[in-house]
Parts: C-alpha cells; sequence; structure tokens
C-alpha cells in the first residue's frame, strides 16, 4: 500500500492477496497499525499529496491523479477535511516558508508531516457540521 498508494486497495483484495477472510484481515489490520486500512490509505495519500505540493510545482489536478483520486473535487474537500487546509493554502504556505527540509532525512520529514487520521474522514465532516444525530450502525466501506 505504501510503494502503491495510488492504487484502489480494496479488503477485499488485501484479504485475497493475504489469503485470509476479509473480516480477519481488517481486524488483524487495525490491531497492527491502529487504524482500519481504508484510514491507512488515506493516511499514506494525503502525505505524498502534501510532499508533492511542498516540494513540486506539479498541477494541483495532476497531484490529485497521481495519488489515487479521480476527482479534484473529491480530492480537495477530502484534502481540507483531514489537514484543516485547501491544497493551495497549503502549497502557498509551504513554499512561503521554505527552510532547509534538504538537509532532514527524508523518514523524518514524512514522519513530521504525515496526517494524524485518527477519526473517519465521515465522522469528523459529521461532527464538524454540527451533526447531533448517532452515527449509524454502517461499518466504514474502504
Amino acid at each position: 500500500m505504501d510503494a502503491a498508494s495510488h492504487e484502489a486497495w480494496p479488503v477485499q483484495r488485501l484479504a485475497r492477496v493475504s489469503h485470509v477472510s476479509e473480516a480477519h484481515f481488517a481486524r488483524s489490520f487495525k490491531d497492527a497499525f491502529g487504524i482500519p486500512p481504508h484510514r491507512y490509505l488515506l493516511t499514506r495519500r494525503i502525505e505524498r499529496a502534501k510532499a508533492l505540493l511542498r516540494d513540486t510545482d506539479t498541477p494541483i489536478l495532476d497531484i490529485a491523479l497521481q495519488t489515487g483520486w479521480n476527482s479534484l473535487g473529491t480530492f480537495g474537500r477530502t484534502f481540507r477535511d483531514i489537514t484543516g487546509e485547501s491544497p493551495g493554502a497549503l502549497r502557498a504556505r509551504e513554499q512561503a516558508a521554505r527552510h532547509a527540509l534538504e538537509c532532514v532525512p527524508h523518514c523524518y520529514v514524512s514522519a513530521a508531516y504525515r496526517p494524524d487520521l485518527t477519526t473517519a474522514v465521515s465522522e469528523k465532516r459529521r461532527q464538524e457540521g454540527g451533526d447531533t444525530k448517532a452515527p449509524s450502525s454502517t461499518q466504514e466501506v474502504p
């Protein structure tokens, strides 16, 4: 998933590759990483997008497509939900505050810029929207 975060990684595919049931895979993944597979994938996609926004002048649409989204609107909305700012605002802020990141090992920079996605994006949107209705009993679908 890390090496190809731009690809679709449904639990069915991961479970099939691992030769276990979907439920077992999802449960084991969450036990190992602390978050469901879909949320982990979103974290990696946003992390990659942030690096491309910070380090390149690639158009935002191209970054969205390179990091696994099929729609600029979905990318922008999800990016804003997770990071708290639009891709353009993040790029402007990061490029205005350029510093000597080249001197810092890449793994440290990646860890520092990794989004903290402890709740599902849909749950975060519901909470920010002031919706007080209890969440439905449906499970997060990757």
